[in-house]
């Protein structure tokens, strides 16, 4: 069956989280200029996930308008293979938005991509599945060139630099992505949907495992090693412009994450003000002690930062996890996080006080200040996770 996909002007698309349970895995190939490839991939592909998944997976082609008809091609493998859909994308390029536009007619509970060109192996498919297939199984398995059993087979010295060269500014730019995975410029891998289903995704040029890893709820990640092949037929559509596109969605992720430490900081500072006015009011009316009184101002101004960055910072992840016993979970894990921030600004509000600086107020500002960007960090990794995504109240 061959589908016309309309172009998508706002570049922003999204992932549905329904799947349907028959269809285990959803695997795209996304192609232009495929025609000497795409038969023979095809067929390595259903020989390989026959055996894994007979009759629960998908091959989802998804075409630019190839020239030379690869999309017309494919379509004609339909009748042999049932498995294989075909989508034709008219006035739209681009292998990222490829991807994700297949991926949003996707059925399969996991969604994967694969090259056309036959320089990603089927064979290491098997190992990959089973690192995504079963219940504590990993969000997010990758093939990568850079870990045991990988490789690439006759590369250049300037590709093989060039290819460094990517993985370490984007080390540099975005460490909290790239430095999750080995080979941040693999376009070969499997991802669960709900890892990924209603996030915003707007990914640039021809890599998109970083906005996977970016925006996605991406915890536990599977590496699996593969040796990457020279391609045999077709040209590579590898220039300098992916390597700059690379670089300039690199740039993009890290000012989305960084808008997220700014509405963090707001809040935080809301809550600078609550947790100084309570400890104000409690050492200079109640005389309560300088320790007491920090502990109890605190609290409250936990409370304040947790009812903004629920609402507000991480408004998007607290949409997903609706219901009062889920609010509660994301509090305790919140105030806990924060009651350990308040343990080590008591420390350093002490011993502040006793290096010599003379007003309580300036030394609890400093403290404040010293422990917010580690409640910003504990509190990404722990209390704003998507958990029980299968089990609403």
């Amino acid at each position: 069956m061959l589908s016309l996909l309309t172009p998508n002007p706002q570049g922003l698309l999204q992932i549905s989280a329904i799947a349907d349970h028959q269809i285990a895995l959803s695997l795209v190939l996304p192609t232009y200029q495929e025609k000497h490839n795409i038969e023979l991939i095809v067929e390595q592909l259903a020989a390989k996930l026959d055996y894994i998944l007979p009759g629960a997976y998908e091959l989802i082609v998804v075409d630019d308008d190839s020239p030379d008809l690869t999309w017309s091609i494919a379509a004609e493998l339909t009748a042999q293979y049932p498995q294989l859909r075909v989508i034709r994308r008219v006035d739209e390029r681009g292998l990222a938005t490829a991807v994700i536009r297949g991926w949003q007619i996707a059925r399969g509970q996991v969604l994967g991509v694969i090259d056309a060109d036959l320089q990603h192996p089927p064979e290491v498919l098997g190992q990959m599945w089973a690192a995504v297939n079963h219940d504590h199984g990993a969000d997010l398995a990758v093939a990568s060139r850079n870990v045991e059993g990988g490789g690439v087979s006759e590369w250049s010295i300037l590709r093989r630099i060039l290819s460094r060269g990517a993985q370490i500014l984007g080390l540099i730019i975005f460490p909290e992505g790239v430095g999750r995975i080995s080979d941040p410029m693999s376009g070969y891998f499997l991802v669960q949907r709900e890892a990924i289903a209603d996030k915003i995704l707007s990914p640039l040029g021809y890599k998109i495992l970083v906005e996977v890893v970016g925006r996605g709820q991406i915890d536990k990640i599977a590496e699996v090693g593969y040796e990457f092949q020279e391609r045999q037929s077709g040209d590579s559509k590898v220039t300098g412009k992916q390597y700059i596109e690379y670089i300039q969605h690199l740039l993009r992720l890290r000012l989305s994450h960084s808008r997220r430490l700014l509405l963090f900081l707001v809040v935080g500072l809301s809550g600078v003000f609550v947790d100084m006015a309570i400890f104000y009011l409690l050492r200079e009316n109640l005389h309560l002690a300088m320790s007491q009184s920090k502990f109890l101002a605190a609290e409250v101004a936990i409370i304040n930062n947790f009812m903004w960055n629920d609402r507000w910072t991480f408004g998007d992840v607290s949409i997903r996890q609706p219901g009062k016993r889920r609010k509660l979970r994301r509090f305790i894990k919140f105030n806990l996080v924060c009651l350990m921030g308040v343990i080590l600004n008591i420390l350093l509000l002490n011993i502040l006080v006793w290096s010599g600086i003379k007003s309580e107020y300036g030394a609890n500002f400093m403290a404040i200040a010293c422990v917010t960007i580690w409640n910003y960090w504990i509190n990404v990794k722990l209390s704003w996770r998507v958990t029980d995504r299968n089990n609403p109240d």
